[in-house]
């Protein structure tokens, strides 16, 4: 049985973590966008980007979390919301969550019968973390792409890396030199 080919699943590479005048910028952001979009020429069509949105109403331990940070509580229609420019208008599929992970039921479907993927986005140390580890315990090979993803500080980006790390063989870490090669 021949295995289908992975998706990049590009984690909330949004203005709200790009912009750096955002209570929430990334600050590795700038660094890893070309990489990214590099990934995403490689990969191309089996793209598909996620978006972290607030929800209209925040429930449970949300309210506390929305409390911190009242500035996120906009609809998702809100340009702090959009994908950055050197991602948005290329036609490719876009799964919004109100939730750090985005694994579940819509990205699976976008993902169809493939039973691998490719993380590459910010941050490392919040969803990128809760969605490999969600898709590993769902049965999907994590590749994380190290040099492709920024956390809230490059310590907070290696801490995250190997906690992933220690779930191989279910995740991988990478690069995206690596896959490059592997794709060439």
């Amino acid at each position: 049985m021949t295995q289908a080919a992975p998706w990049l699943v590009v984690i909330d590479m949004q203005r709200i973590f790009g912009d750096p005048r955002s209570e929430w910028f990334t600050p590795g952001y700038p660094a890893i966008e070309p990489t990214v979009a590099r990934l995403v020429e490689q990969f191309s069509p089996r793209v598909v980007f996620t978006r972290f949105v607030a929800p209209t109403e925040p429930q449970g331990a949300w309210i506390p979390y929305y409390e911190m940070w009242p500035f996120a509580l906009v609809p998702p229609t809100d340009p702090l919301y959009e994908l950055s420019p050197v991602f948005a208008g290329l036609g490719l599929p876009t799964v919004t969550r109100e939730t750090f992970g985005k694994w579940g039921a819509e990205l699976a479907a976008v993902m169809g019968d493939s039973t691998e993927m490719v993380l590459a986005g910010v941050s490392t140390d919040c969803c990128v973390l809760s969605t490999a580890l969600a898709a590993a315990d769902a049965g999907v090979h994590v590749r994380v792409v190290a040099d492709a993803c920024a956390g809230l500080t490059d310590f907070d980006h290696d801490r995250a890396i190997g906690a992933m790390a220690l779930y191989a063989p279910l995740i991988e870490i990478t690069t995206a030199a690596a896959l490059g090669a592997e794709r060439a």
